[in-house]
């Protein structure tokens, strides 16, 4: 049975992948901004589709990440069996899916803004199509307690990815060497291309899933797919509805915006450029979640579970509340990463972040319903934060403009991250360290609004007060919950 350590060393490891695939894919950020520069709205172009992108991508999995990992772990099912029906399940819908849109792909980029430009939709959906089927070989990875080899390949498509936006943004241009016809007679660039190097480290990335994808051969089974399906649904809306809570407001902005359509663009663009430095929050929670599934359904037989679900609560609250803390300590070094003309968007950061970390709270909640089959409460649960979000977009994004869209996912996260917690208490109760999280919040809270007071300071001033506060926090956590001698390596220094 997966331990506590178990999870521990997983999250280390696809939070490492992470940190370095983040960082790494945190560098076209500043390429892009850098060579599309805000008042050309070419980056709004970018944070629009890949906004639609987040939405289609849990349309195409429904869910199945979750259901793969309950099933492969249920008594009386067949892993291998589960593993081909829900492979095969989601190679038809891709594959279909993609024919229908292609089919009808001028109405489609009309609908959504794009009539000018049908490419746009088609190649990222295509794209998009084909990462919803590896979705499953990547959680057969995870299944297996492969973190190595999954790490391995996330890191390629990232390497790829930026190694070819350098090549087309930088260095061709640079050159003035256009070997393939892809830019102008100016060497005009072309945010066209952006989607289609997507396209080309997808495929690449699928092709070396080829051993993983062998498992179509372990057939498919009418049966379990009914069952699968039956399981999966509400999952599936809660999915659509919790990236709505995401995404929303980037795939609204335009319609709602009160200027011109390139005003509008160029806004979205710096909002979508300022909320990647944020994005750190999203990471965490990633790498907490790939670790943290398979962990939990592994563990669901053990009678003390229960503990070990607050106390892995407990310490993802501390740990991104540090992180949190540490990226608001160096905003003034980390908005580098963006072009000089998307900085004033930078006040969203702080919010969205928080908004991110109640998400990840959400996340760690929803398991009382995941184990007890009641899955249609996650649905419900998504719905009223997207309510909430959609409501605050329309009444506040032509008055207050990108504002508005980062109170409204502030405020989203946290109605869902409350009624999951209310509610679960009734259904599956978890005694979980509420005065220790209080407690942490609130320090917390007040460090940042001392840092908030320090940027009027000359920015080595600020740098060295703010690593004072960082370190302060990072003292309560030693002193009260990770005494030095339990670390590992290190920790025998500290015994006495």
């Amino acid at each position: 049975m997966p331990s506590l350590r178990t999870l521990v060393k997983d999250t280390a490891i696809y939070g490492l992948s992470s940190i370095v695939a983040r960082f790494i894919n945190y560098l076209l950020v500043p390429i892009q901004t850098a060579r599309f520069a805000a008042s050309g709205g070419e980056y709004g172009v970018i944070t629009n589709v890949y906004a639609y992108v987040s939405i289609l991508i849990i349309l195409l999995t429904f869910g199945m990440e979750t259901t793969f990992f309950r099933f492969m772990n249920r008594e009386g099912e067949d892993p291998r069996r589960i593993y081909g029906t829900t492979l095969r399940m989601l190679a038809t819908t891709s594959l279909f899916s993609i024919a229908v849109v292609l089919l009808l792909l001028q109405p489609i980029a009309s609908a959504v803004g794009y009539a000018d430009h049908p490419e746009f939709v088609g190649v990222m959906y295509v794209t998009v199509a084909i990462d919803a089927f590896t979705a499953i070989p990547f959680a057969y990875l995870r299944y297996q307690h492969k973190p190595l080899k999954f790490a391995a390949l996330k890191i390629f498509n990232i390497l790829l990815n930026i190694t070819l936006n350098v090549l087309y943004l930088i260095v061709l241009p640079a050159l003035q060497w256009d070997p393939l016809g892809i830019y102008d007679d100016a060497f005009t660039l072309d945010v066209a291309f952006v989607f289609y190097i997507n396209l080309l480290c997808t495929v690449a990335t699928l092709l070396m899933l080829w051993k993983e994808l062998r498992g179509l051969r372990f057939g498919f089974d009418a049966a379990a797919c009914r069952r699968m399906l039956s399981y999966t649904w509400p999952l599936l809306i809660m999915g659509v509805v919790g990236q709505l809570n995401q995404a929303a407001s980037q795939i609204l902005f335009p319609y709602l915006y009160d200027g011109t359509a390139a005003e509008a663009r160029t806004q979205l663009g710096i909002y979508g450029a300022c909320i990647k430095i944020a994005m750190i929050m999203v990471m965490i929670t990633q790498a907490f979640r790939f670790a943290y599934e398979p962990f939990v359904f592994g563990k669901s037989k053990e009678k003390d579970n229960r503990e070990t679900y607050a106390k892995a609560m407990k310490f993802y609250v501390i740990f991104t509340l540090l992180a949190f803390l540490a990226v608001m300590a160096y905003l003034s070094l980390l908005k580098h990463i963006i072009g000089r003309s998307y900085w004033e968007g930078l006040r969203v950061v702080p919010i969205v972040m928080a908004a991110e970390m109640m998400f990840g709270v959400f996340f760690n909640l929803s398991f009382w319903y995941k184990l007890t089959d009641r899955t249609i409460w996650g649905a419900v649960f998504s719905a009223a934060g997207a309510v909430v979000l959609i409501a605050i977009d329309v009444l506040f994004i032509p008055r207050f403009s990108y504002m508005a869209c980062a109170w409204a996912g502030f405020a989203a996260y946290g109605v869902s991250m409350l009624l999951s917690y209310a509610i679960g208490q009734h259904y599956y109760p978890i005694r979980y360290p509420l005065r220790d999280i209080g407690l942490y919040t609130a320090v917390a809270a007040a460090l940042f609004l001392v840092m908030t007071q320090t940027a009027a300071l000359p920015l080595w001033a600020q740098l060295a007060c703010n690593t004072l506060l960082v370190a302060l926090f990072l003292a309560l956590i030693v002193h009260r919950d990770l005494p030095l001698r339990s670390l590992p390596v290190i920790g025998k220094y500290f015994a006495h």
